[in-house]
Order: structure tokens, then C-alpha cells, then sequence
């Protein structure tokens, strides 16, 4: 009895994968987390999703950040209401279950002295035989990611076929929410991308169009392997934690920061350019690769920068009104 309600529950995950894959979701976290409780629960037990079943195993991840248990609760709360509908009587988590979430940390803003210091000590890294390019490879991630606002993930997955028009245009392929869309490159930032290309090519490295552009060596007969997250991640970290001490900074700086850094910076030359703020926040919307301005607003940070430059063009506009006596 016991495997035939496992093997039950287990085809219940099988039908709301499928359910919402068949409607253009890839819901990778959803399926970790549900095989992950499949996995547990006997263990803990358990044969099936219940009251105590999930108080259990949920207690048992108390010591995880209380972002990631909300998130957690969430999904499973909306599998077990998908299972409802061929299961009236089955367990659903209240909403009284899940945790209360907390702020998320707040970003720290990088300008162009931090990323120059990054590039610095990007060129005094040393390479490694499975990564004869390391150098090059860190430089060119923090410019892509600093001029670009790619997320890391994106950045990772780009293939040489996704550069395009002589190098001045990057094809970032089913992103987030299925997405793709075309980044126009900076003259500075194509020629990066360009100098790397070439030393790419000089050591060898696969040029076939579906290639990987930050690339390593596999040891299996010296083939051309993708950087990994956590091998990118590791470099970057490094990166930005030598440029925050050399300018005596209190926080190092996220790799996800540079995106924040990005909007600010793509803000801040609009109004350095006298440029119609509110009529380019679409445009940076897009071009982040958000569905709506709502989302490019979480990365917008109120800035002394920002701060700055928004009341010179107050003052421009309504100083002399505002100077004005009766």
C-alpha cells in the first residue's frame, strides 16, 4: 500500500510538470523541489503529503534562508491545489504555513572606477591549463555584464552563433519567461568582445557556431567545455572583493549587483544626456529582458549620483520660477 500511494503521488508530479510545460513553463526549481519531498517523505515516515508529513519536512529546513522556505512552501501549496482538482480530499498548506518573507539585501551600486579595478585585477590573473584564457575570460565577463546587464546565466549560455553584425550585437536566446531579444553593443564593449574572439581562436579553442564563448578545456581530448556558474561566480566573487578593498569599501558587491549597477548607470547617463528618463525606461525594460517597467524598477537605487543629477535638472528647469519673489 505504502508503494502504490508513493508511486501515486509520484504521477501526480508527473501530470502538473507536464501541465504547465505543455503551457511554455520550464519549472526546473518546481520539479528539484518536488522529487526532493518524493525522495524525503519516506524517510521521514511518510507515504504521502499531509498535515504533519509536511510539518516535518519543512521544519526540517528551518535553518534555510526565510526567502527560500517562503518560495518553497509557495510551490508546493500550488502543486497540491493543482491536485485537488482529481483529489478533492487531499492535504493543501494554508497560508498560515508559510513563512513570512524578509527584505532582500540591498545591492551595491559599482561605477566605472570599480569596474576599471576589476579589469585590473582580471589582467593579473594567472592562466591554468584548462583555462589557458582565464584572463581574458574574467575581463570580458565584467564588461558584458557591466555594460550589458546580462544575468550570469545568460552570459554562461551564449554560443559564438549569438554574435552577430561583425561583432556589435549579442542574441541572448530563451532567457527568462521564454525569451529572446538582441543587445546592440557599446564601441568599447565590441571592441572587447572583439580582442577576446581573437586570442579565443589563437589558443584553438572550438570555433563552431554552437561553441560556447567563455570556454574551458575538457580534459576528454582537449574539447571545448562552457564555463560553469559556480566557476564563474568563483572568479567574479574574487574580482569583486579585490576592487571593494582597493577602494576601501565596507561591502563587496554581489555578482548580481552588476545588473543593478547596470539600470543605474543606463539611468544615470539619461539624464547626464538630457534625455526623457521616464520614455527610456521601457526601452532599458527591454532591453533587460523584463516583461514590464515594474520589473526594471527593482533594480532602479536611489543613487547620490541619481540624486544629484535629478536636481540640476530640476534646477534647470524651475530654478528661476522657483527664485522668483513676489
Amino acid at each position: 500500500m505504502k508503494a502504490a500511494a508513493s508511486t501515486a503521488f509520484a504521477g501526480q508530479i508527473d501530470a502538473y510538470l507536464a501541465h504547465w510545460r505543455a503551457l511554455g513553463r520550464r519549472y526546473r526549481q518546481e520539479q528539484w523541489l518536488l522529487q526532493t519531498l518524493l525522495r524525503e517523505l519516506p524517510a521521514l515516515g511518510f507515504d504521502d503529503l499531509s498535515a504533519p508529513s509536511f510539518e516535518r519536512w519543512f521544519d526540517a529546513r528551518r535553518h534555510r534562508h526565510p526567502n527560500s522556505r517562503r518560495k518553497w512552501a509557495q510551490i508546493i501549496r500550488h502543486f497540491c491545489i493543482f491536485r485537488r482538482r482529481s483529489e478533492p480530499g487531499c492535504f493543501v498548506p494554508g497560508p498560515e504555513l508559510i513563512c513570512r518573507g524578509q527584505p532582500y539585501v540591498t545591492p551595491v551600486i559599482a561605477d566605472d572606477r570599480d569596474v576599471a579595478r576589476m579589469i585590473e585585477a582580471a589582467d593579473a590573473l594567472e592562466p591554468s591549463p584548462k583555462s589557458p584564457l582565464r584572463p581574458a575570460t574574467m575581463r570580458l565577463a565584467v564588461v558584458l555584464l557591466y555594460t550589458t546587464g546580462l544575468r550570469l546565466g545568460e552570459l554562461r549560455r551564449l554560443e559564438l552563433r549569438d554574435i552577430e553584425d561583425d561583432g556589435t550585437v549579442l542574441r541572448v536566446r530563451e532567457s527568462k519567461f521564454h525569451r529572446t531579444r538582441v543587445l546592440p553593443l557599446s564601441a568599447s564593449t565590441a571592441a572587447e568582445l572583439g580582442a577576446y574572439l581573437r586570442r579565443r581562436t589563437a589558443a584553438g579553442f572550438d570555433i563552431r557556431p554552437t561553441a560556447p564563448l567563455l570556454c574551458v578545456r575538457v580534459r576528454r581530448r582537449g574539447r571545448t567545455g562552457p564555463y560553469s556558474i559556480a566557476g564563474l561566480q568563483h572568479g567574479l566573487k574574487s574580482l569583486l572583493g579585490e576592487a571593494a578593498r582597493a577602494a576601501g569599501k565596507p561591502r563587496v558587491p554581489r555578482v548580481h549587483d552588476l545588473r543593478h549597477s547596470y539600470a543605474v548607470q543606463a539611468l544615470a547617463r539619461g539624464y547626464r544626456q538630457g534625455a526623457d528618463v521616464q520614455a527610456l525606461l521601457p526601452k532599458l525594460a527591454m532591453y533587460m529582458g523584463h516583461l514590464s517597467v515594474e520589473s526594471t524598477a527593482y533594480y532602479l537605487r536611489w543613487t547620490d549620483e541619481i540624486a544629484r543629477l535629478a536636481s540640476q535638472r530640476f534646477e534647470r528647469h524651475f530654478g528661476a520660477v522657483l527664485g522668483e519673489r513676489p
